[in-house]
């Protein structure tokens, strides 16, 4: 029927006769992407066309004027393209494809609009024409079109789609697979052209391949590399030139390949240096096969193109044999010869494996494959030897070995391509187990006045070294390096015993020692306290003492004593605070008697072995005192009788000497202020009083002119030790 074809009585002098089975564009997956993401339908709307006015079938035409039409060329594109509307950028592109090819723009619009009339049922295409934008004019051809052209389902239209990349990429035998794909006869010029076009280039290639496999069997390797570089140049994807080229370029047995793949725990690392001949950088494949034998290109991740340097293939198959190949390339095509690596078994070893020793024993860490099933150790020298070795994820622990050079067989296994376990060649580690000392075992320390002596047991045959450590000393048995061990004691020493200075408060550690090899052993906590200087002491009445001291830099508290000289009574002890002291100082209930007064620095680590350099103390004699008074005598009948001076002795368990005492007399009203203010009547010696414990004196006759005051005074070195007792001043005037 006339109007029910496309093309067909429609009035179009250039109507298609064949529909677009293709969009023939390269990078059309992008440019689909980003119109999608613009919200649009079909690129024909970012020609501004709508309500109803885009027309495709004779050209690219969008509405101008009340009747007119416009072309869709160049400069209307480019004008699009630096508009400030959101579809701007699709323009630029739409634009750099008419600049390609002036055609491309009306085909990729046909293109899309065929196939989503074709998405619908055929009762709602034309209304769906209409709500695409097509001028009503030629709603009824294209939806003609629909009906004519091929259907093309999901797995064809990724293939026409797709055409034009692989051609753009010398991909000649996905190109071939592509096309297989689409309708053989679709009336589609431009296809049918490209049908022919990959035909006569497979051609090509399997002439140049024919050419290879000849010199390659003549023996002639330069000429068959030439050739089956044609045929890669050709087809890009043809993996029979990949291989003709990597069997007359691989390196030969002897030769360091120029492109280096060295295995990785969790990776294989490719290694080459650029050429000069080589401007436009390197393309990356791996070679290998499938689990039933089927060889398999791939190129590398994230290498295609690359350039020269480094490159890391994170995807190579476990347990298999890979090979690689890095092609040259100009303007996207093989430029040259390849580097060819030499094989490799992706069956990583343990990376970074540190071996320590111990008291007959080895330990082994390492870095774990993270794909690896297992991992297996094997003791391989010096021989039998009765090791015990216990594995961890992460390394493994070899007991019982004698010293000596120990070696061990490491293998990390896997799951090839085909499920079969596949071990990888084993990494060879190697280690020495030395001689290491008998520990310490038990280490004790005394005090030796300002000295400490320590003493200790174990450590046969070895150096003990006494030390220090700077913070928290790691525990008994524990494995040290000589070389890591803190600098020996170095306190000064007395009579081979060390002296900690005032003020030292340490953990001293003892530590067995063997050439490189120490053990660490047990520690005692020593501190040597400050001196006390200054210490000072006098009576006060009621048998307390005031104590006078410096105290000592860094110390917290004071332990004051008090004993009897000789140490036969009970005495006391009182702790004092810095703060308390210098508030209210210090006094001491002592008694009357004679007592010894110590004062030392508290110890600030309980349970330390305490040294005190100098024990401070002093002697307070007992509470002696001297009393006087003056006995008037009685008046007799006719006679004067001189007036009597009475001293005596109070001292409950006084011992060692006493002071002179000396009455002194002064006129007038005032009393004498010191030994020298008056006139001396009287002197009793200390021995006297210590003789009799009482003695009276009569007072001269003519001491001074009446009346007078006497006053009484204690004279010598031990005054200060004895108390005077005064009676009232006016029982001491004389008239």
């Amino acid at each position: 029927m006339a109007g029910q074809e496309f093309g067909c009585h429609l009035g179009l002098p250039r109507a298609l006769s064949g529909l677009p089975l293709s969009p023939l564009v390269p990078g059309y997956g992008r440019l689909a992407a980003d119109q999608h993401a613009a919200g649009l339908r079909h690129l024909g709307e970012v020609l501004g066309a709508a309500p109803a006015g885009l027309r495709v079938l004779d050209g690219l035409y969008v509405p101008d004027g009340p009747r007119g039409g416009r072309r869709v060329d160049g400069p209307f594109l480019d004008r699009l393209a630096q508009g400030p509307g959101p579809c701007a950028p699709l323009a630029a592109k739409l634009a750099a494809l008419h600049r390609r090819d002036p055609r491309a723009p009306r085909r990729v619009v046909l293109y899309q609009l065929i196939g989503l009339l074709q998405d619908q049922p055929a009762s709602r295409r034309p209304r769906t024409a209409a709500e695409l934008g097509v001028h009503p004019d030629e709603t009824a051809g294209l939806v003609a079109a629909a009906a004519l052209r091929p259907f093309l389902d999901r797995r064809a239209r990724d293939a026409a789609e797709s055409l034009a990349d692989a051609g753009e990429l010398r991909r000649l035998h996905r190109l071939r697979a592509l096309l297989d794909r689409l309708p053989p006869d679709s009336g589609d010029r431009e296809v049918a052209a490209l049908r022919a076009w990959l035909a006569e280039r497979l051609d090509a290639v399997d002439g140049h391949l024919r050419t290879g496999r000849r010199a390659e069997d003549e023996g002639e390797r330069e000429s068959a590399g030439d050739a089956y570089l044609k045929a890669l140049r050709e087809a890009a994807d043809d993996h029979r030139a990949l291989r003709g080229l990597v069997r007359v370029h691989r390196p030969e047995s002897g030769c360091r390949p120029l492109l280096r793949a060295e295995l990785r725990p969790d990776h294989v690392e490719l290694s080459w240096q650029d050429r000069p001949d080589v401007p436009g950088g390197w393309r990356l494949l791996r070679l290998c096969r499938t689990d039933r034998g089927r060889p398999v290109v791939r190129g590398v991740p994230g290498a295609d193109p690359t350039t020269a340097g480094t490159a890391a293939d994170e995807d190579a198959p476990l347990g298999a044999k890979v090979r690689y190949v890095a092609l040259p390339l100009r303007d996207g095509r093989v430029a040259g010869p390849p580097l060819v690596s030499r094989q490799l078994l992706v069956a990583p070893e343990v990376g970074q494996p540190v071996l320590t020793d111990g008291p007959g024993r080895i330990h082994c860490t390492w870095r774990r494959p993270r794909k690896a099933a297992d991992v297996t150790v094997e003791h391989t020298e010096p021989g039998p030897s009765g090791a015990r070795l216990t594995l961890r994820p992460d390394g493994f622990t070899a007991t019982g070995l004698p010293a000596g050079r120990h070696a061990f067989r490491v293998v990390c296994h896997y799951r090839g391509p085909d499920g079969a376990p596949v071990p990888s060649p084993g990494l060879r580690v190697t280690g020495t187990v030395h001689p290491w000392p008998d520990p310490v075992r038990t280490l004790t320390a005394r005090p030796d006045g300002a000295a400490v002596r320590f003493a200790w047991t174990g450590a046969q045959d070895a150096e003990v070294r006494l030390v220090v450590w700077p913070g928290r000393a790691p525990a008994p048995g524990t494995e040290l390096r000589t070389r890591d061990l803190p600098p020996p004691l170095d306190w000064p020493g007395r009579s081979g015993a060390p002296c900690p200075p005032p003020g030292t408060c340490a953990e001293v550690a003892a530590v067995a020692v063997l050439g490189a090899r120490a053990l660490a052993g047990p520690a005692v906590a020593v501190e040597a306290v400050h001196a006390v200087p200054g210490l000072t002491a006098e009576r006060l009445p009621d048998g307390q003492a005031r104590v006078t001291l410096d105290w000592p830099d860094g110390a917290g508290q004071l332990a004051v004593t008090w004993t009897a000289p000789d140490g036969t009574d009970g005495g006391g002890e009182h702790t004092l605070t810095a703060h308390a002291y210098r508030r209210g100082g210090l006094r001491l209930p002592v008694g009357p008697r004679a007592v010894r007064i110590r004062a030392a620095t508290v110890p600030r680590t309980p349970g330390a072995v305490v040294v005190v350099p100098e024990t401070a103390e002093t002697l307070l004699p007992a509470d002696t005192a001297i009393r006087y008074e003056l006995v008037r005598p009685q008046r007799r009948l006719l006679r004067r009788v001189p007036a009597l001076l009475r001293v005596s002795l109070a001292a409950p368990g006084a011992s060692g000497e006493l002071p002179e005492f000396v009455c002194v007399a002064r006129s007038g009203d005032l009393r004498p202020n010191s030994p020298a203010d008056g006139t001396t009547v009287l002197r009793v010696s200390g021995t006297d009083l210590a003789r009799h414990g009482t003695v009276e004196r009569e007072l001269p006759a003519s001491a001074c002119p009446a009346p007078y005051r006497l006053r009484g005074f204690l004279l010598g070195e031990h005054a200060v030790s004895v108390r005077l007792e005064e009676p009232s001043p006016a029982s001491l005037v004389v008239r």
